[in-house]
């Protein structure tokens, strides 16, 4: 039986961006192990993946002392189990994963790209992240990057050899689960309860924004351009995620607008997103940085008119005026035309809406994502028996 071990900074990755692809694997004869950051996600994760879990104390941010006490840890974890593969996802638990796994001579190293943090760091910390990311790509024998436009960005950049860059399929790092964004699956009272939250008048048009509220997210502009737009007072935007102000700031003002504003109500994250969806009239992803949005795979699933910015990730899936609107990043003025256009024109957006669902059914059900990286797996391990057969 192969060993796999699967690892992610924060629990919360494991369960929203990996959601039952560690299940699907131990079901496919693989014995699956978890690896993240301790939170409370773990103990829903472990039952819903079925999957034994291992906790080392990763940080998101830059701790030197702790970052050399986790590859430690890993390392020993790695001595114990005697993986097959070790597979990375996120960019601390890549970083210390693939060093941990690349000292222990973990023979397959796979990281998943999806997203490059320098890309919108301040200039004095980006020397540092970029350093970061090609010790990483160096570190493990495939680089998986989430979308073709990431993949040609980290090329031109020089970030990584090549031979070892791969994008799965369509792109995507775990596709969509279609069953659970199917409008006509979703539980009444949980959409009742979405609508009750919002509370919208009864000609509100509800415009959707769903992540974490942080600068890079471009919530700041989503606000603004609200607040400017010539609809506010016909409309709700709805803020579904949670702050990171230790992470990631918004301006104090872009906060208090946000918590005091009678057009802006704000929801903790939840794991009813695809309740939130179904009753907005659009879902806004302004992020200044993407590799492949999961976001916009789950609006797309349920028909939910798009509006996003134009980075590479969002376009690779979303093309303007067909399968929704795009417009130029961190402009305010171009995103508060765009709610204006959804809001007069919303027979021409369902019309891109339903455009988006026939390629999000084609390309990404979740099913066909999770044998594709299967197939990958056994792959890898054919070649590497085959390689050491040679020597």
């Amino acid at each position: 039986m192969p060993k796999l071990i699967r690892i992610t900074t924060v629990p919360l990755s494991l369960k929203l961006l990996l959601a039952g692809q560690m299940k699907f694997m131990k079901a496919s004869g693989w014995e699956v192990i978890m690896v993240s950051s301790d939170g409370k996600e773990v103990n829903e994760v472990v039952k819903k993946e079925g999957c034994e879990h291992r906790v080392i104390p990763f940080t998101r941010k830059i701790t030197p002392f702790r970052d050399i006490y986790c590859i430690w840890l890993l390392m020993r974890l790695f001595k114990e189990v005697k993986p097959d593969i070790v597979h990375t996802h996120t960019p601390k638990a890549g970083f210390l994963g693939m060093i941990a796994a690349k000292l222990s001579g973990v023979p397959v190293r796979v990281h998943t790209l999806a997203g490059l943090p320098y890309v919108s760091s301040e200039k004095q910390k980006r020397s540092l992240l970029v350093a970061v990311e090609k010790f990483t790509f160096k570190m493990c024998t495939e680089l998986w990057p989430n979308s073709f436009s990431l993949k040609k960005f980290i090329l031109e950049e020089k970030l990584v050899d090549a031979s070892k860059v791969r994008v799965l399929g369509a792109g995507s790092s775990n596709g969509v689960n279609l069953s659970q964004y199917a409008r006509d699956e979703l539980k009444e009272n949980h959409l009742v309860a979405a609508m009750m939250r919002v509370a919208p008048g009864e000609n509100d048009f509800i415009m959707l924004a769903v992540g974490r509220l942080v600068k890079d997210k471009g919530i700041e502009e989503l606000v603004e351009a609200f607040l400017q737009s010539k609809i506010v007072n016909k409309s709700k935007l709805v803020l579904l995620g949670s702050f990171e102000q230790d992470l990631d700031p918004l301006r104090e003002d872009i906060i208090r607008k946000i918590n005091d504003h009678p057009r802006i109500v704000h929801v903790e994250w939840t794991d009813h997103v695809a309740h939130y969806m179904a009753i907005s009239d659009v879902l806004v992803h302004p992020s200044h940085r993407e590799g492949f949005p999961n976001v916009l795979l789950e609006a797309g699933a349920i028909h939910c008119p798009i509006i996003c910015s134009d980075i590479p990730g969002n376009t690779e899936l979303v093309k303007h005026q067909k399968m929704g609107l795009v417009f130029p990043v961190g402009n305010t003025s171009a995103l508060k035309e765009a709610m204006e256009f959804a809001f007069v024109k919303k027979e021409t957006m369902y019309g891109f809406a339903e455009n988006l669902y026939e390629k999000v059914n084609e390309n990404f059900d979740r099913e066909k994502v999770h044998q594709l990286i299967l197939q990958h797996y056994q792959l890898l391990l054919h070649a590497k028996s085959q390689s050491t057969s040679l020597n």
